[in-house]
């Protein structure tokens, strides 16, 4: 072929793209990232864990495959505030997303000290998510579970109450299966009740579907990157399982186990999980996938055993904020390995961008860290960690607050009284010995570094009521 052709051929090939509206792959030989994230899940509830009564061999078996980290926090002890700052990078605090939804006077009580602040409880179109960052280096994305984060949609067309403008599909995901405004989903038993998620198959589990759903969009799009956010409902409430499953927990309530639905809950979600992770080895990818396991924050004490950890979700004890994590990446992480480094929702947003090789310019990620460093066994040095919580859960029984990790110790600061308690926990996993009357000098240091951080971010802060 001589120059000219060359040249005619090159054109012709261009207009087709251009005509077709076709885009081209951009960065070609980027892994494939999988992030999979539970509802409400504790830091107890999985085999590898430590928690005997819960059987979860498919996730057992992908921890010991990759790096399972033992102090991992979510960004904030409810759901909303984690899933906007896994999607942008940013804490919480400085989205200004920091309740379960809209906080509304139901969840105050009213001998209250404080008012919590006026916050936001939608996703605004105008932040940048990691799946549009994505996108723009060539990812299929594809949302499939729980995304809580398009208000309650009172009135589609008013921007206060959100709607499906604010789904994931206009958030930079090219499909979405459940994704809406809804906390929880109304039954767990198709048909669901969830707007985008058409009833199929009646009787179907939520996570049998959404497994179904995710392997189906994988089969399609796995010769371009693909990024995936399988965000499972379960287990959050209601108190729903398959049949078959419940038996084997009947009867051993107690230490480890408070429901056997819920333990039967956790076996779904683990059934679930191992059919993706299957799906990954079948289609010949997993050498070239980044797979990432975790929870949006800590196990809700009606219907899980946390302990050693105090309290559960809605707290800004290690119950509401520890959470499971486990990272497989092939080539960069050694299999087995349990690493103790703190780390926080936000990093995991920045180790996805680091793996597309996507440049954290413009401030646009600014409150993680990547962990590929410790992935790949070496030290990490950061910041301390931080939680900003200035409002009561759905449960009315913790005190607005906030929270540092530095180390080994961790601070509380509560708002309703202005106190603070300080905790070792590497002495004292349980929070049950508060040293901040043995080291005051300890405590000041972190209540400073707490309060100059909330300045930092323009965290709203609750109002003392006269």
């Amino acid at each position: 072929m001589n120059r000219l052709n060359i040249l005619i051929h090159c054109s012709c090939f261009l207009a087709l793209i251009t005509t077709s509206g076709a885009k081209p792959i951009v960065n070609s030989g980027l892994p494939h990232i999988i992030l999979i994230m539970t509802d409400d899940m504790g830091w107890m509830d999985l085999s590898c864990q430590g928690n005997g009564k819960l059987r979860t061999p498919n996730i057992d078996a992908f921890a010991k495959q990759g790096v399972r980290f033992t102090d991992a926090y979510s960004a904030s002890p409810v759901c909303s505030p984690t899933r906007a700052a896994l999607m942008t990078g940013l804490a919480p605090a400085r989205l200004n997303i920091t309740q379960h939804g809209a906080d509304r006077p139901i969840f105050w009580p009213k001998d209250r000290k404080v008012q919590p602040p006026v916050i936001e409880h939608i996703l605004p179109l105008e932040r940048v998510t990691m799946a549009e960052r994505l996108q723009d280096v060539g990812y299929a994305t594809g949302f499939f579970g729980k995304w809580h984060l398009s208000g309650s949609a009172v009135k589609q067309e008013d921007p206060s109450t959100g709607g499906s403008a604010y789904y994931p599909d206009q958030q930079g995901f090219d499909v979405n299966f459940g994704g809406c405004g809804k906390g929880g989903p109304p039954t767990y038993f198709d048909p669901y009740r969830i707007p985008t998620l058409k009833p199929r198959k009646t009787g179907e589990y939520l996570s049998d579907r959404l497994a179904d759903e995710t392997v189906t969009w994988m089969r399609v799009n796995q010769e371009k990157p693909m990024f995936v956010c399988l965000w499972t409902y379960n287990p959050h409430y209601p108190f729903e399982a398959p049949a078959h499953l419940i038996p084997a927990y009947k009867g051993k309530e107690g230490l480890g186990l408070v429901n056997p639905i819920y333990g039967a809950k956790i076996e779904a979600t683990d059934i679930a999980v191992g059919r993706v992770l299957d799906e990954i080895d079948r289609l010949g990818i997993a050498d070239n996938t980044l797979v990432i396991f975790t929870s949006d924050n800590g196990g809700w004490s009606g219907a899980t055993d946390n302990r050693p950890l105090r309290k559960g979700k809605g707290y800004l004890y290690e119950g509401g904020i520890r959470v499971p994590l486990i990272i497989r990446w092939p080539g960069v992480t050694k299999a087995g390995v349990t690493d103790p480094t703190p780390v926080i929702s936000m990093d995991l947003t920045a180790t996805i961008l680091d793996a597309a090789r996507v440049s954290r310019d413009k401030g646009k990620v600014v409150d993680g860290a990547s962990l590929k460093p410790v992935l790949a066994g070496k030290k990490l040095s950061r910041e301390p960690l931080f939680f900003h919580y200035p409002h009561w859960a759905f449960h009315k029984e913790n005190c607005p607050g906030s929270a540092i990790r530095d180390g080994k110790h961790k601070l509380i600061l509560s708002y309703d009284n202005d106190s603070v308690e300080l905790y070792d926990l590497s002495e004292d996993l349980g929070e049950k010995n508060d040293l901040s009357g043995d080291f005051p000098e300890v405590a000041a240091k972190l209540r400073k570094q707490l309060e100059d951080w909330l300045k930092k971010t323009g965290a709203g802060i609750p109002q003392r009521i006269k």
